[in-house]
């Protein structure tokens, strides 16, 4: 069992969550229970999963939550798509939120594969 804390992308997975709960803050108020809580939850499964899976018994259990990360984070590019063409995101905050959601998922992709690769 590793840390999950230990991971390169759970420290990304990590400060994507802290970007998406500041720029949402500016989402209209009445959002708050729709495209907010959404976006939010979405990004924060990310991390949680990969913690979840980190604490599992085998690599096979890893990759079961790591591929349920990887659904998250799917989500949440919808989301910012979403939040973009509602004019809740200007175009520069969305491309920079979509970057690390790309990346995020490109670090789960590869460590998906490396866990099939090893078993």
């Amino acid at each position: 069992m590793q840390s999950f804390k230990n991971l390169k992308v759970w420290e990304k997975a990590h400060a994507l969550t802290l970007d998406i709960y500041r720029y949402s803050k500016a989402f209209p108020r009445d959002e708050v229970y729709g495209l907010t809580s959404q976006t939010r939850r979405s990004s924060a499964s990310i991390g949680a999963n990969i913690a979840e899976g980190c604490c599992r018994k085998g690599d096979s259990e890893l990759g079961r939550f790591l591929q349920i990360a990887m659904g998250s984070a799917s989500e949440l590019e919808y989301h910012l798509l979403l939040a973009r063409d509602l004019d809740f995101l200007n175009s520069p905050d969305y491309q920079r939120l979509e970057l690390e959601v790309v990346e995020v998922k490109r670090m789960l992709s590869s460590l998906i594969r490396k866990l099939r690769a090893d078993s």
